[in-house]
């Protein structure tokens, strides 16, 4: 069964599929077949009579030509809680202030070929032929480093920490140029250890930049990032700047 997923792979023509959460398998196929895919709002949460600026991106990055360029910027404010009973013309209810957050509380800037998902989906990658990040690394983009970004949709702390400690003896992080996190509702704090604790004992262990709180997963609203691309991210006074260009 395994080489006929393989196979499959190799057979997957371009096409762009657009979302999060469980849709982040499509990482596999970026990893296996080199084809750029996509991580952003989901299809239903684009009804509504308009989209807030940051979703709105979403066709201009899946327009975006190979050799050309696009930049997106952070939210101003992001969701806090889902109001499914509280229709408005805007889907989302974006209330609390956006802040991109650095472990160092410092500004940063971090290039690298953008990879990653929700944590909860693509950590069952690892250990398997489908998740072989240094081959893709190799065969694709002649081992230029990785920049990760994660969402964490039900994960505890310790759980979370757990996959990236895993993720990290699979030869993940191995030469990553830096982890970008995105704004959960879930990182529970289990006896005290909390999600920033998370993110600074790994920044401390792989001694690379870590954002977080960006606009990325189940706390909308979010950029819309393309594994594959090479990205330059900025974070300056709580606000970030994502510039993603694709190259062959």
């Amino acid at each position: 069964m395994i080489g006929l997923g393989i196979l499959i792979y190799k057979l997957i023509s371009n096409k762009w599929v657009l979302g999060y959460s469980d849709t982040s398998l499509l990482l596999a196929s970026t990893l296996n077949t080199g084809i750029a895919t996509a991580h952003g709002t989901n299809f239903v949460d684009l009804r509504g009579e308009y989209w807030d600026d940051t979703t709105s991106m979403w066709e201009a990055v899946l327009s975006t030509k190979i050799g050309h360029s696009v930049c997106q910027t952070s939210s101003a404010y992001y969701q806090k809680t889902w109001q499914h009973d509280n229709s408005s013309p805007c889907v989302f209810h974006l209330t609390e202030k956006t802040d991109w957050k650095t472990i160092d509380r410092k500004n940063a800037k971090i290039e690298g070929r953008l990879l990653g998902g929700c944590i909860d989906t693509i950590r069952h990658l690892v250990g398997t032929p489908f998740g072989n990040a240094q081959k893709f690394r190799k065969q694709f983009i002649s081992g230029e480093p990785i920049l990760w970004y994660f969402e964490n949709c039900e994960l505890t702390t310790v759980d979370l920490h757990r996959s990236l400690v895993q993720m990290k003896l699979a030869g993940w992080f191995k030469d990553c140029s830096g982890i970008l996190f995105g704004r959960s509702a879930a990182n529970q704090t289990i006896d005290g250890y909390t999600a920033e604790d998370v993110y600074r004992d790994l920044a401390n262990e792989l001694e690379v930049p870590i954002v977080y709180d960006i606009d990325c997963g189940h706390v909308p609203p979010q950029v819309t990032l393309i594994n594959g691309a090479h990205a330059e991210v900025t974070v300056a006074g709580g606000q970030g700047t994502v510039i993603q260009s694709f190259m062959l």
